[in-house]
């Protein structure tokens, strides 16, 4: 079994289906079993679900907002 502190850190690479099948698996089943936890993943989770259902609505960032972003990662 897996640490909390492990499976808070592996937390949106879980909910992003970003890990492999043995750590996702580790992942569920120590939230399963963690009421300490288990609530921080049911908030992750809804906050993903409301950015999917409010994002088709929301307009896109400022064209310079995303040209200032690149430059400032050197994309």
């Amino acid at each position: 079994m897996i640490s909390c502190r492990d499976a808070i850190e592996r937390l949106w690479d879980y909910l992003d289906g970003e890990l492999s099948p043995a750590d996702t698996e580790a992942v569920a089943a120590h939230l399963a079993e963690c009421a300490r936890c288990y609530p921080q993943y049911r908030f992750e989770f809804a906050f993903l679900e409301l950015l999917v259902r409010n994002g088709e609505r929301m307009s896109p960032p400022p064209r310079e907002t995303v040209d200032r972003l690149r430059r400032l990662i050197g994309v």
